[in-house]
């Protein structure tokens, strides 16, 4: 063969020992997760991780900042950064926790309620999606078996 025709032709990638590992399939699934995610949310400027912080606020208002960095399993540093953000955005607000002056408790605004109760809505449909070949059995086996991988977070 030559040089030309050897570089027009794709070759196939060998992955090696790749395919057999969990931490790669389960880096192909969250890689396949973001962007599908990323599609589905008609241009909102939201990451799972940040859905992640919302959803967690909603259900825990006046939750205090270095609980919500525990919960969402993030650097306080980066919670911090994160809530300066979203403030910013108009979609939560600090107010000073109630048994404790010296922390902040965050909660959502309006604004993020709204968006939320949106991209609720959107992942639900974005969830659909990437289960769609799964039966309501296997997509109940296959999270239990995702919980186990780490039980202490769940």
């Amino acid at each position: 063969m030559s040089a030309t025709r050897d570089s027009s032709k794709k070759s196939a990638i060998d992955y090696g020992l790749l395919p057999g590992l969990v931490g790669y399939q389960l880096r192909m699934a969250q890689i396949a997760l973001f962007r599908d995610f990323a599609q589905g949310l008609d241009g909102e400027d939201v990451t799972p991780g940040l859905f992640g912080v919302l959803v967690i606020i909603e259900a825990n208002p006046d939750l205090k900042q270095s609980e919500l960095a525990r919960a969402a399993q993030l650097a306080r540093s980066t919670v911090v950064t994160v809530i300066d953000n979203l403030e910013r955005r108009g979609l939560v607000e600090r107010r000073v926790a109630l048994h404790d002056r010296r922390s902040n408790a965050i909660r959502l605004t309006d604004a993020g309620a709204s968006l939320l109760r949106k991209l609720k809505r959107q992942v639900s449909q974005h969830e659909k999606r990437l289960l769609q070949n799964f039966s309501a059995a296997e997509r109940d086996t296959f999270l239990a078996l995702l919980k186990k991988v780490f039980p202490e977070h769940r």
